[in-house]
């Protein structure tokens, strides 16, 4: 494969570097942007920043640093924020307005202005579009992640890629998480925005690996249009994948994380109930560690699932768990039904997935995240020291 990512899209050229546990990347791209940030009210500098430059829905490149969050950082974090964008405009020779910017790690921490300058300066020359481009990129942006994390969506006449990082703080609505998205597409800013957002909540908000909802979540999509006009229903179909597969990513190496975790919800009334029901259930510490003890404690799942402020016949669900190969019944229609030794054996592999139908309308959502394991006490009680 020539590409797995971004640089699959024509125009898009990256490069990025590592030094310890700080890095810096930047993505070179002109074309239609769009935006969607966390939830939380502690936002950080970067994100207040971008809320306001993706209005004009226009971007040419990106900046991002790992290692130090430039979150609850007041006024300074904000001028930091701003002087990431013109270092990488000086860098590029782009207008800073038209500068992506995105920071991650620990929060309360100033950043190293000269170290982000030098950096800068060290990787704007090698910008590419190559394998090797993605990789470096992904790379520079890692924290807590044990692996980089790619995307690519093809479809007839244009294509779709992505990077992404995530493994701890991530929660529903956007993790601790930065996402960036290229497309040869041509596509208006509105419409552009509207698939981005469609694609998230169907993707990155409905992974959970521990609750916590971060202060940097950021995913920026850019339009190149290379390819020209394409159907807009075809678009956001291939967004969506791309943004769900970087999203299974996430959780899958959710920090000390040794399962991925998916829970589907069918027979809902509307797709927002099944997705409440999919994303309680996920969160689930009790659900989390029963799935990383290899334990098929069903009465956890329909137990999260009853506290999700969705209302259903407790006597009429079904529950089945899969290893993705073979299904296992645990509940039919409110009836135990579980053959212990067989569902703990599909418990026995990476991946566990739960399907819960709530047996009360057609619509449905899946959620994904992980086991808890002793490993995420590890690393994170000694997150900055």
């Amino acid at each position: 494969m020539k590409y797995q990512s971004i640089c699959a899209v024509e125009g898009v050229k990256a490069w990025g570097m590592k030094e310890g546990k700080y890095g810096l990347a930047l993505i070179a791209a002109e074309g239609t942007a769009a935006g969607v940030f966390t939830e939380n009210l502690v936002r950080a500098a970067p994100i207040e920043l971008m809320r306001k430059q993706i209005k004009a829905g226009k971007l040419e490149a990106v900046i991002v640093n790992s290692g130090c969050a430039n979150a609850y950082t007041g006024k300074q974090g904000y001028t930091d924020a701003v002087a990431m964008t013109e270092i990488a405009g000086n860098a590029l020779g782009v207008n800073p307005s038209r500068v992506g910017v995105a920071s991650t790690g620990v929060i309360g921490r100033y950043l190293d202005l000269p170290l982000i300058t030098r950096q800068c300066a060290a990787v704007a020359p090698k910008l590419t579009r190559s394998k090797a481009a993605e990789v470096a990129a992904a790379k520079a942006i890692m924290t807590t992640d044990l692996v980089e994390k790619h995307a690519l969506v093809e479809r007839e006449g244009f294509v779709v890629g992505g990077i992404t990082k995530g493994s701890g703080m991530i929660a529903p609505n956007m993790g601790t998480m930065l996402a960036f998205i290229y497309t040869d597409a041509e596509i208006g800013a509105k419409a552009l925005s509207d698939a981005l957002k469609l694609a998230t909540k169907r993707s990155f908000n409905r992974v959970v690996v521990d609750g916590d909802t971060s202060t940097n979540d950021i995913a920026l999509c850019t339009a190149t249009g290379a390819a020209g006009k394409v159907k807009a229903a075809e678009f956001s179909s291939a967004l969506e994948e791309c943004c769900r597969s970087l999203a299974m990513q996430i959780a899958a190496d959710g920090e000390g994380a040794s399962k991925l975790l998916e829970i589907v919800v069918k027979g809902a009334k509307k797709e927002d109930d099944a997705e409440k029901v999919a994303r309680t259930v996920i969160e689930s510490p009790l659900v989390k560690s029963a799935v990383y003890g290899e334990d098929p404690n069903w009465g956890r799942v329909v137990a999260a699932a009853g506290r999700a402020g969705v209302k259903f016949d407790p006597n009429a669900v079904s529950l089945d768990i899969s290893d993705g190969k073979k299904k296992y019944p645990l509940v039919k229609s409110g009836e135990i039904m579980a053959d212990l030794a067989a569902a703990k054996k599909a418990m026995g592999g990476k991946r566990v997935i739960f399907i819960l139908d709530l047996a009360q309308g057609k619509q449905e959502a899946t959620a994904w995240g992980c086991d808890l394991t002793e490993r995420y006490v590890e690393i994170n009680g000694k997150y900055t020291t």
